[in-house]
C-alpha cells in the first residue's frame, strides 16, 4: 500500500477520534457505494477460491474497491471538517448577527420616521434621540457588514480546502486503480502462458452381476478407479503433473499427467528440478502443482 494511503487512513483514525471525544458525528453515517461492492467481491472471490482465475481477480478488486471507500470516507471527513463546517458556523454566527442588527435598524427607522411625522406635535428631545438610535443602528449594522466582506479571504480558503481535497481523493483513487489494474494484467498475463488444461471425468459406477457363490458389496455396485500414478511417496518434497511435458532440450525431464515427481531443487521462479522413474532434469513450475513443498 502507497505511504498516500496510509497517511489518509491515518488522519481519518484521527479525525473520527476528535469528533468522539468531542461528542460530534462518528464518522459518515452512510456506507460507501464502493464499500458494499467491496463486501461482495471479497466474499464471492473466497467462495470461488484460487482454483479458478476469477476468484483471486475478484479478490484484488474487491480489495481496491475498499481502499477507494476509505479514501472517499476521508474525502467526506475533510469537506465536513474544512469546509462545511465554516460556512455552517458562518451561518449560524455572522449572518445572524448582521440579521438581528438589521431587524433593529428597521424598527428604529419606523420610530423615527413615525416620529419624525409628530415633529412639533412631541418633544424635540424625543426625535433627537430617536434619529440617535437610528444612526446608532446603522453604523452597528454597517460595520458588521463591512468586517464580513473584508474577511471573505477566509471563505476563499474554505473553497480551496474543498478543491484540495478533491484533488487529493482522486490522485489517490488513480493510484489504487492502477495499482489493481497492474495486478489484473498480470493475472491475464500468467494465464495465457499456461498450456490449456483438459477435463477429465471421474470414474463412473458399473453393475456387476455377482456368479456362483461369490457376493458382491453394495448390491454388485463398484466404482471403476483409475491406477494410481507412478511416482514418489508423499514424504518427501514431490508435486503432481498437471500437463503432458515432453523435453525439448538436454537435461529437462519429460512426464505425463498424474505423475507424482520426487523435488530435488528449485532452479529459479520459472523451474524446478526433479526425478521420477530413476531419472533427473529440469521442468517448468506451471506444469505441476506442489504436493510438499521444498524445504526452505
Amino acid at each position: 500500500r502507497s505511504d498516500d494511503l496510509s497517511a489518509s487512513r491515518a488522519k481519518l483514525s484521527m479525525i473520527n477520534t476528535m469528533s468522539k471525544i468531542r461528542g460530534q458525528e462518528k464518522g459518515p453515517g452512510y456506507p460507501q457505494a464502493e464499500a458494499l461492492l467491496a463486501e461482495a467481491m471479497l466474499k464471492f472471490g473466497r467462495e470461488l477460491g484460487d482454483d479458478c482465475n476469477f476468484g483471486p481477480a475478484l479478490g484484488d478488486v474487491g480489495e481496491a474497491m475498499r481502499e477507494l471507500s476509505e479514501v472517499k470516507d476521508s474525502l467526506d471527513m475533510e469537506v465536513k471538517q474544512n469546509f462545511i463546517d465554516p460556512l455552517q458556523n458562518l451561518h449560524d454566527k455572522d449572518l445572524r448577527e448582521i440579521q438581528h442588527h438589521l431587524k433593529k435598524l428597521e424598527g428604529r427607522r419606523l420610530d423615527f420616521d413615525y416620529k419624525k411625522k409628530r415633529q412639533g406635535k412631541i418633544p424635540d428631545e424625543e426625535l433627537r434621540q430617536a434619529l440617535e438610535k437610528f444612526d446608532e443602528s446603522k453604523e452597528i449594522a454597517e460595520s458588521s457588514m463591512f468586517n464580513l466582506l473584508e474577511m471573505d479571504i477566509e471563505q476563499v480558503s474554505q473553497l480551496s480546502a474543498l478543491v484540495q481535497a478533491q484533488l487529493e481523493y482522486h490522485k489517490q483513487a488513480v493510484q489504487i486503480l492502477q495499482q489493481v489494474t497492474v495486478r489484473l494484467e498480470e493475472r491475464i498475463r500468467q494465464a495465457s502462458s499456461q498450456p490449456r488444461r483438459e477435463y477429465q471425468p471421474k470414474p463412473r459406477m458399473s453393475l456387476e452381476f455377482p456368479t456362483g457363490d461369490s457376493t458382491q458389496p453394495n448390491g454388485g455396485l463398484s466404482h471403476t478407479g483409475t491406477p494410481k500414478p507412478a511416482g514418489a511417496p508423499m514424504d518427501q518434497p514431490c508435486c503432481r503433473a498437471l500437463y503432458d511435458f515432453e523435453p525439448e532440450n538436454e537435461g529437462e525431464l519429460g512426464f505425463k499427467e498424474g505423475d507424482i515427481i520426487t523435488l530435488t531443487n528449485q532452479i529459479d521462479e520459472n523451474w524446478y528440478e526433479g526425478m521420477l522413474h530413476g531419472q533427473s532434469g529440469f521442468f517448468p513450475i506451471n506444469y505441476v502443482e506442489i504436493l510438499v513443498a521444498l524445504p526452505h
